[in-house]
């Protein structure tokens, strides 16, 4: 009887057992099911900056007349917080960004808000099925090379052609998987960079093709035309090779057009090398590049090394903008052509 009774007893415990078992594993697994849907990322950084032939404060201070990583001495960028949900059909994102970068980036963006507006990205997407994605609401653009996250740039300092393509719209996009590595983008937004609300009743539109990783890019705007390829290559396991050209004609009858190269080698499992090379024409007095001067060019090479530590990125870099007309001041605020300066930048990704 009592072997019976401790049988009975090591069945009931290996059955709680097996019971609490299973249901501890359900729990894992709904909460990795969830962990998946519903996350937060993002970026911090910071930088130093000087100038190797300029003075690096006061009036005669100069920087490249791209976008972000011009402050003078030791500078921040910016902390980017994104909040995802990724569900079955259904999802959105929620990009805020904090610090001088963001500022810049959502420039044209305090018009509701008088204290200004933080909202990098605000959208919801539809998988409508396979082939078809609705996305509506603030999206990062769909032109150019380089992106607003220092995380999603090689180069820590940014491009001319970058600096002044669209940063950001705001409207209805559709995308399309044609099948055989291409994909078609169409786009109804308000006017570029305007992000919060449409201030006057004006649209912009936009397409992009794609084929295995190379894009061609139009948006029309008001009078103004933007055509932009943006694509890469990789030559070898260690070697990319990154391309970017656009064409600008604006309603005013002033505009840009560029190209630049990005080749990059990896020397190792931690540390990468690359050189962005960039030629920029304006078209009239367009301002980019600050001369005052119709027709005005520079030739821009940023040298960058990336080494990887865990999830920090430590990026120094050398950069020599050469401009066709005086463009910068050097230490007794006299004109020259050129500029040299070096950046260290940190950059943390979570």
């Amino acid at each position: 009887m009592k072997t019976i009774i401790n049988t009975n007893f090591v069945k009931k415990l290996l059955f709680l057992f097996l019971f609490i078992s299973a249901f501890a594993g359900l729990a894992q697994e709904e909460e990795a099911i969830e962990e998946k849907k519903f996350s937060i990322s993002g970026t911090v950084d910071a930088y130093y900056r000087a100038n190797l032939n300029s003075a690096n404060s006061g009036a005669n201070y100069s920087a490249p007349g791209s976008s972000f990583a011009n402050l003078p001495g030791f500078a921040l960028g910016m902390a980017n917080v994104i909040a995802s949900y990724e569900g079955e059909d259904v999802g959105f994102v929620a990009d805020l960004v904090f610090g001088p970068r963001g500022t810049d980036a959502i420039f044209a963006s305090p018009l509701y808000s008088a204290t200004g507006n933080i909202v990098n990205q605000l959208y919801v997407y539809w998988n409508v099925s396979d082939a078809v994605t609705l996305t509506f609401g603030n999206f990062n653009t769909f032109l150019g090379y380089e992106v607003i996250s220092p995380a999603g740039n090689f180069n820590y300092s940014t491009s001319y052609l970058f600096s002044y393509g669209p940063f950001s719209h705001t409207g209805l996009k559709a995308d399309f998987d044609l099948g055989s590595d291409w994909s078609l983008m169409l786009a109804v937004m308000n006017p570029t960079d305007i992000t919060e609300f449409n201030p006057n009743g004006k649209y912009a539109y936009g397409a992009q093709l794609g084929y295995s990783g190379q894009y061609l890019n139009l948006i029309s705007d008001d009078g103004n035309f933007e055509i932009d390829y943006t694509g890469g290559f990789d030559l070898s396991d260690d070697f990319f090779l990154g391309i970017n050209a656009a064409y600008f004609d604006g309603a005013d009858d002033t505009g840009f057009a560029g190209g630049a190269l990005y080749p990059q080698y990896k020397t190792s499992e931690t540390f990468t090398l690359g050189l962005r090379g960039e030629y920029f024409v304006e078209t009239g007095d367009f301002g980019a590049i600050g001369t005052g001067l119709e027709d005005s060019s520079v030739l821009a090479l940023t040298l960058t090394g990336s080494a990887t530590i865990g999830d920090l990125m430590i990026k120094p870099e050398l950069r020599l903008d050469n401009a066709s007309e005086d463009a910068f001041l050097d230490s007794d605020g006299a004109s020259m052509k050129s500029l040299s300066s070096f950046v260290l930048a940190a950059v943390y990704s979570f």
